[in-house]
């Protein structure tokens, strides 16, 4: 199954420290191909557009590669049996929720994975932003708090009818 990982963990030390050491190998252990934009989006060009000196220059280059990236994850979703969505931070990261309403219109099921504690959500119907939520479900996926609760979801009859609503 090939799952693509959606979510703002490449942001952050620790994020990255979790999605490196943690979340990847676990998926990997189990057999899962990972479509990792945190991987596919990282390239020389990228780290060359950054070194550039001249703000212009850089600015030209990286919306570019920009559109290259974009474009690229849009493509890993569309070859992606599903996504997981890591949904941490005092609200959903704005890519991660585009990534999860693009997986929907696609009928990709989206697995959302929330394994911070704080509230993000609009009211107390819900446990991240109502739409996103919303989405998730709707694609026939779930919503989980913990990493031992995406494995097992992940490892049961996943995914469930697309589209259930």
């Amino acid at each position: 199954m090939k799952i693509y990982l959606a979510g703002p963990l490449g942001f952050s030390e620790a994020g990255r420290h979790f999605h490196r050491n943690e979340l990847v190998p676990r998926l990997e252990g189990r057999g899962y191909r990972l479509l990792d934009p945190w991987v596919l989006g990282d390239s020389p060009a990228l780290q060359e557009a950054l070194a550039l000196t001249d703000l212009n220059q850089q600015r030209s280059r990286l919306r570019e590669i920009n559109r290259e990236i974009g474009r690229g994850n849009a493509e890993a979703i569309l070859a992606a049996d599903l996504v997981l969505a890591v949904l941490d931070g005092t609200d959903v990261d704005s890519g991660t929720a585009a990534e999860i309403g693009f997986a929907y219109a696609r009928e990709k099921p989206v697995l959302g994975y929330r394994g911070d504690f704080r509230y993000a959500c609009d009211n107390l119907g819900s446990r991240v932003n109502l739409q996103v939520e919303y989405f998730i479900e709707a694609s026939g996926g779930v919503l989980v708090d913990s990493l031992e609760a995406l494995l097992a979801a992940l490892d049961s009859s996943w995914p469930v009818d697309s589209k259930a609503d």
